[in-house]
């Protein structure tokens, strides 16, 4: 049964929309749409073409203009294309008026990521948020979204609350919002109340863009076995376990990771789980340091740290897949020592941007761990030296 519906995953087609605007510059639409694809194959499907268009502003019945929405459903025609995506929201009557118009499935990112966390929700907890985030996404869009509502049969877009005719009614969708935010205030209560019986213990948490490599180094770090993959949002419950190095005992927690456009509904959703963030004495930012817009990533994370108020906490900041970065960066024939030269103008950058807070490394191959554990050990004895004075058997 599952590789019944693992196969009709692999073979949901879609194709991917794009604006180009005042706001969104075209290099920006094109790492975006990257980005999407990404999303769009992590939640099951195959992108197969890439629609972008130039316009001032968003057309307010349909988003793009009649004729690349003309374009689009040409292209699609007997090409067995079971869903189109735009990268930004869609009101719930531009999504009405676009199916009308192509009469094909139609989700925009946020649809999308919604979609993949409802996929991944493991725990009674991540369930409750994402379902939570869901039914916050529908009730504006209630007015023009009836005919998507009732969609069924499967696929991207209509996993989770969404599928019955009942849940379009607006009272029953705020009825559930309550229950679901009561439920998650008594789960929130319950976390803090784990969290506070956890002790006098230094918390430092594992925070960046998602797929970043944040669990392959909880995993490394603790010696655990947290679920990591080579996909976006791998992992949603925060994983916290007790470290020890050189007798110095602490908490790691790995988080949710970022990404660009997150539904604000799912940051509101999530907030019990981003308080592992916000209550986090030390915090390790991890960056793939081989991608190619890993500093607009930086950005992103920096920015939602600022918005959960968690900006202003000691931060630890560990470039990841150094192995990928040289693969990437150098060619065959490139001497030694100007590689050693690149890296060291690298490492030197970063070092000054961090004010000395940052470590290079690779976590599937173990390079320079030692250096990231005497860090993190660092920064841990000097927060117990300041916080627990008298816990002096924790400092040597």
């Amino acid at each position: 049964m599952l590789d019944k519906k693992k196969k009709i995953q692999e073979e949901e087609k879609t194709v991917l929309v794009g604006l180009i605007h005042k706001d969104q510059t075209e290099q920006q639409v094109k790492e975006y749409l990257d980005e999407l694809a990404f999303l769009a194959e992590t939640a099951g499907a195959k992108t197969i073409k890439r629609f972008t268009q130039k316009l001032a502003h968003p057309d307010s019945k349909t988003f793009i203009g009649k004729g690349k929405l003309e374009e689009i459903k040409k292209y699609c025609s007997g090409k067995n294309i079971s869903v189109v995506i735009f990268d930004d929201e869609l009101s719930g009557a531009q999504i009405n008026n676009i199916e009308k118009e192509l009469d094909i499935k139609t989700i925009d990112r946020s649809d999308l990521i919604l979609d993949i966390f409802a996929h991944r929700a493991k725990t009674a907890q991540a369930k409750a948020q994402v379902e939570l985030a869901q039914y916050q996404y529908i009730l504006p869009r209630l007015r023009g979204m009836w005919k998507h509502l009732e969609r069924l049969g499967g696929g991207i877009g209509t996993r989770g609350p969404g599928e019955t005719e009942i849940e379009t009614d607006r009272r029953i969708v705020r009825n559930k919002i309550s229950l679901l935010r009561k439920k998650l205030a008594e789960i929130d209560k319950q976390a803090f109340t784990q969290r506070k019986d956890r002790g006098e213990f230094i918390r430092v948490a594992l925070v960046g863009y998602t797929n970043v490599g944040k669990s392959t180094l909880m995993n490394m770090l603790s010696k655990s076995d947290v679920f990591a993959e080579n996909k976006l949002f791998a992992t949603l419950d925060t994983t916290t376990r007790k470290i020890v190095f050189e007798t110095t005992p602490f908490l790691l927690s790995d988080t949710v990771g970022f990404i660009r456009k997150l539904p604000h509904h799912l940051v509101e959703s999530f907030k019990s789980t981003l308080d592992e963030v916000r209550e986090a004495d030390i915090l390790l930012h991890v960056v793939d340091i081989s991608h190619p817009n890993h500093e607009d990533q930086m950005g992103t994370v920096n920015k939602t740290l600022q918005e959960i108020g968690a900006f202003d906490k000691p931060i630890i900041t560990i470039f990841n897949k150094m192995d990928l970065y040289a693969d990437h960066t150098f060619d065959e024939w490139l001497e030694e020592s100007t590689k050693k030269e690149i890296l060291r103008d690298l490492e030197e950058r970063w070092q000054r941007e961090t004010e000395g807070h940052a470590v290079f490394v690779s976590a599937t191959e173990r390079q320079n761990i030692d250096m990231l554990r005497k860090s993190i050990l660092d920064k841990v004895r000097e927060l117990y030296r300041v916080r627990y004075p008298y816990k002096t058997e924790f400092l040597y």
